[in-house]
């Protein structure tokens, strides 16, 4: 069985070392998900670019994207990482679990977010007619709609990874996830 194992700095290209030093420097450390993406020449630099591409949503608002589509798409490392994260962001250790299963019963414009996010994964982006038009009734534009995709894109592509290769998880697991199997 292949074995997928997380590269130290010294295991990737000269151009994937300099990132990792930026990652260490603006993050304290190299996650395990950036790291892995660096045993492509291209991946880690481009995952960055795509990660960081200038948005309409609010940090909160991707926060809640991400944390739909990582349960959705079973992925305890994005989970781990993102339940962190929207807690720096300002939700409750109860906010981000009712984010998980789609709903956010505690703001209506979150909500009607978090059930759009839904809609599109289970559904394959074949989104019903009434569920775009809450979404356009709650205030979000054809740019904000556009951006919801590529944070869906964003977080789908970390999912997969993790869900494939099933590396470390190197955050607090957050609840509900056990660490993964090691691959042996």
């Amino acid at each position: 069985m292949q074995k997928f194992n997380v590269p130290t700095k010294s295991e990737v290209s000269e151009k994937n070392q300099e990132i990792f030093t930026s990652l260490e420097k603006s993050l304290g450390f190299v996650p395990n998900l950036y790291a892995y993406y660096a045993k492509s020449d291209s991946g880690l630099s481009d995952y960055l670019a795509f990660q960081n591409r200038p948005s309409s949503l609010s940090k909160k608002e991707k926060e809640i994207i991400n944390l739909v589509v990582s349960q959705f798409n079973s992925c305890g490392y994005c989970l781990s990482a993102h339940t962190v994260i929207a807690g720096m962001n300002g939700f409750s250790p109860e906010q981000i679990i009712e984010l998980r299963k789609g709903t956010a019963s505690f703001d209506d414009k979150q909500n009607i977010l978090a059930q759009f996010v839904l809609e599109i994964v289970s559904k394959k982006g074949q989104v019903s007619t009434s569920a775009k038009e809450i979404f356009f009734n709650a205030g979000y534009t054809e740019e904000n709609l556009i951006d919801v995709v590529f944070n869906i894109a964003d977080k789908t592509v970390s999912n997969f990874i993790h869900n494939i290769a099933q590396f470390e998880i190197d955050f607090p697991l957050a609840q509900g996830v056990e660490a993964p199997l090691a691959t042996a």
